[in-house]
C-alpha cells in the first residue's frame, strides 16, 4: 500500500509542473508545434494530478491539513485541463481595452 504522504507529494508535484508550464505558455507559443505539445503535457499532468488527488482522498490522506480539499481540487484540475486544450490562436476574446492599441490609436490621431 502506498503511503498517503507519498500520494500527496506526487499530486503537489504534478500540480506544480502544470502551473509552471501554464505560466510559460506564452514563451512556448512562438512555435505552434511546441505550443500544442505543451498544451497536451499540461492537460496530461493535470488529469494525472486529478487522479492522484482523488486517490489521496480515497486513501484517507489530507492535503494541506484538510481531508475535504482533494476532491474539489481534482475537479478544478479537470476543468483547467480542458481549458488548457483550448487554442484561441491569439484572438482577443475579452474585448477589453488593450494598452498597446490605445497608445497606437492615440499616435494615429
Amino acid at each position: 500500500m502506498v503511503e498517503p504522504t507519498t500520494i500527496e507529494h506526487l499530486a503537489e508535484a504534478l500540480c506544480g509542473v502544470s502551473a509552471i508550464l501554464f505560466t510559460f505558455i506564452a514563451s512556448f507559443s512562438r512555435s505552434p508545434a511546441v505550443e500544442r505539445q505543451v498544451q497536451n503535457l499540461i492537460a496530461i499532468t493535470l488529469i494525472a494530478a486529478a487522479v492522484m488527488l482523488w486517490w489521496l482522498s480515497l486513501s484517507g490522506g489530507e492535503l494541506w491539513g484538510s481531508n475535504y480539499l482533494p476532491k474539489p481540487l481534482s475537479l478544478v484540475c479537470v476543468i483547467i485541463a480542458i481549458a488548457a486544450r483550448m487554442n484561441i490562436k491569439g484572438e482577443n476574446v475579452s474585448f477589453g481595452a488593450n494598452p498597446h492599441t490605445i497608445g497606437k490609436e492615440s499616435a494615429e490621431e
